[in-house]
């Protein structure tokens, strides 16, 4: 009787457990397709493995490893003045901060040997604590880097994520009070959280505007270092015309001679600050009045400072130039 009871149960025990270990083999096969498929990204990241970096220096093109938030007091005294306001710093950090966590997971490969350089022209710029005390006037030495570790100390861990993952936290100088979209500086698709959004306050802060003329003779040189076939008209007036411009006002193209340009090939060909530009005919002279300092994607450092006098914090400056983002605790 007892061995009856016995097979009684074990069979009413296999009837419960056969289904459900199929059922989670198809589960776990499900969710495997999901992720090779790429219809999600889970947000599998061990932070604990991004305290240390292996930093590069351009310079020298030697390695040093470096603790995150050390390197990160270099980062914020090199990208951003001491004298703006500390939510502007803050964010600062933070996208710092993003900036090199992305790097360390997605760009590991770009410098053999280390995670990421200390030139602005590839990654984003350093400097050591002496040589960043002695640019600044002695009376303010202590308490600009005082300012500049509390930056990064009060927002120590924290780092941007678009559906639970680090974004390019692309920034820059100044915007001209509209930033852009990556599809408009670098083509391709762009990220989503990368939009083009206005700020007010940015105008006040002329030293980021610049004008630049150059002769017609000069002008020719420089496309024609790009553009052999380059050719100019005796009527500079009927030869010269913007065509279109971006969502964030900068020129999109512009017709020069025989040739059709993007507004980031004439800044980047010109050596102009920004592709926010309007052109002015003066006799042989070509004249370019630009707005605004760097590409103009992502967060524009001086927009912060403008925010952050308007009494907006940290999180609130992320979240506005930075769309539909989190800001999470590593």
């Amino acid at each position: 009787m007892k061995k009856i009871i016995l097979c009684i149960l074990i069979f009413v025990l296999l009837c419960f457990c056969i289904p459900i270990i199929f059922t989670n083999n198809k589960i776990q096969n499900v969710a495997k397709e999901i992720v090779e498929n790429n219809e999600i990204t889970p947000n599998t990241y061990d932070y604990k493995n991004y305290q240390t970096i292996k930093l590069l220096h351009s310079a020298t093109g030697q390695i040093e490893e470096i603790k995150l938030d050390e390197y990160l007091y270099g980062v914020v005294a090199s990208e951003m003045p001491a004298n703006f306001e500390l939510e502007a710093l803050k964010a600062q950090a933070v996208v710092a901060r993003t900036y090199t966590i992305y790097k360390m997971i997605n760009d590991n490969s770009k410098h053999e040997g280390a995670n990421i350089c200390d030139n602005s022209a590839c990654c984003q710029a350093w400097i050591t604590k002496e040589d960043r005390m002695a640019k600044w006037e002695e009376p303010l030495r202590e308490s600009n880097w005082n300012k500049i570790m509390e930056s990064v100390n009060s927002t120590q861990g924290k780092i941007i994520t678009y559906g639970g993952v680090p974004i390019n936290a692309f920034f820059h100088s100044n915007s001209g009070g509209t930033t852009e979209t990556t599809a408009n500086v670098w083509g391709g698709t762009g990220y989503p959280y990368l939009q083009s959004v206005e700020t007010s306050g940015e105008d006040a802060y002329s030293q980021y505007s610049s004008e630049v003329t150059l002769t017609k003779q000069t002008l020719i040189d420089k496309i024609k270092e790009k553009h052999t076939d380059f050719e100019i008209d005796f009527n500079l007036e009927d030869c010269i015309k913007i065509l279109e411009y971006t969502e964030g006002n900068r020129v999109k193209k512009v017709k020069i001679g025989n040739l059709e340009l993007s507004g980031v090939e004439v800044r980047t060909i010109l050596g102009l600050k920004s592709a926010n530009f309007i052109i002015t005919i003066e006799g042989e002279n070509i004249k370019f009045k630009v707005t605004g300092y760097g590409h103009g994607v992502g967060m524009s450092q001086t927009g912060a400072d403008s925010m952050a006098k308007s009494g907006s914090n940290y999180e609130e400056i992320i979240k506005h130039f930075y769309t539909g983002v989190e800001i999470i605790n590593m």
